[in-house]
């Protein structure tokens, strides 16, 4: 195992679009695990869309990322130091590791996966915050009934591509809603999307959905 290894830090907030100059890749010593703690080897980090939300210090249900500190953000990976009863080395954990190649934890951010028949990758997709973010909106809040029409934004992103589908094996019929006709065809013979909008085109279609039985997401 490498005593030495990279993460991805803050150095300032961004002003305008996101840039690679607001980051710095260092590299840092391991630290050893104390008492109750495990080491893991991150996998796969996450890139999500509240991220931007984080690097500046307006007022958001997330609070602000902290400059000179690793990048925060869900991680999958591997335990290879445990002194934590509940986990062993070798378990595939997800948590809220950051844009790290490893990270120590206490256990009470990680959870235990099972990569034999799911994907490792898929526990910070479709079957992580974000499927459960889609699964209870569409179920627990709109609970569509067959025949209806359930409109969906960012039809492509994380969360609004699994609500389209969710959507659709519950009977809906659904209008996607995405950047470009590149979004819009992956939306439609990709995700099963019923119709698909562009973004920039939503004020003149937004007639086409006039008179249609359904809700919106």
């Amino acid at each position: 195992m490498p005593r030495r290894a990279r993460q991805v830090q803050l150095v300032r907030y961004p002003e305008g679009e996101v840039s690679p100059d607001d980051f710095v890749t260092v590299d840092v010593e391991l630290p050893d695990p104390g008492p109750g703690q495990v080491l893991v080897r991150h996998h796969f980090l996450s890139l999500d869309p509240y991220m931007r939300g984080r690097l500046n210090e307006s007022k958001s249900y997330a609070k602000p990322q902290a400059v000179g500190a690793v990048m925060g953000g869900g991680t999958v990976g591997e335990v290879v130091v445990s002194h934590n009863a509940r986990f062993k080395p070798g378990d595939k954990v997800v948590g809220m590791g950051g844009w790290q190649e490893f990270s120590l934890s206490d256990g009470s951010d990680a959870r235990v996966v099972d990569d034999s028949r799911i994907p490792l990758q898929a526990y910070l997709g479709p079957v992580g915050m974000p499927g459960v973010t889609a699964w209870y909106g569409l179920n627990k809040i709109i609970a569509p009934k067959a025949g209806e029409t359930i409109v969906v934004s960012a039809a492509t992103g994380a969360v609004g591509s699994v609500v389209g589908q969710l959507a659709r094996i519950a009977g809906a019929r659904t209008v996607g809603v995405a950047g470009g006709p590149v979004k819009c065809a992956y939306a439609r013979d990709e995700l099963g999307i019923t119709a698909e909008i562009e973004a920039r085109l939503l004020p003149c279609a937004a007639r086409r959905l006039r008179g249609l039985s359904g809700r919106a997401t």
